[in-house]
C-alpha cells in the first residue's frame, strides 16, 4: 500500500475555492478507486499550504486510477474549475510507504 500526499501551494485569497475543490475530490477520488484520507485546508500558521492524502495499492494501480479520474465527469469538472479559478499555484506529489506501526505497536 502506498500513501500519496499532495502538497498544494494555494492563493491565500482563494481558500474557499480550494475547499470546494477538496469537496469535489471527496466524491470523485473514492469513486475512481483510491482510499481518500482527506483534504486539508489552512486554518492556523501558513495560509498558503494545503494537503490531499489518499492510499492506493501500487504505482500501477495509481496509473489506472488517474485515467479513471481524468474520465470521471466530476473529475473533469474539477480540473477545469482549478484551471479557471487559478487558486492552485503549485502541487507536489509524494508517494510514501508505511515504515512503522501506529503508536509504536509491538510485535
Amino acid at each position: 500500500m502506498l500513501t500519496c500526499v499532495i502538497r498544494y501551494h494555494i492563493d491565500p485569497t482563494k481558500i474557499e475555492q480550494f475547499e470546494q475543490y477538496a469537496r469535489n475530490w471527496g466524491q470523485a477520488i473514492p469513486r475512481c478507486g483510491a482510499d481518500l484520507v482527506g483534504y486539508y485546508a489552512p486554518q492556523e500558521g501558513s495560509s498558503t499550504l494545503a494537503y490531499g492524502i489518499y492510499n492506493i495499492p501500487s504505482l500501477a494501480e495509481y496509473e489506472a486510477y488517474r485515467t479513471r479520474l481524468a474520465n470521471d465527469p466530476l473529475g473533469k469538472e474539477n480540473y477545469e474549475f482549478a484551471q479557471k479559478e487559478k487558486f492552485l499555484l503549485r502541487e507536489d506529489r509524494t508517494f510514501l510507504k508505511l515504515a512503522s506501526a501506529p503508536h509504536g505497536a509491538q510485535k
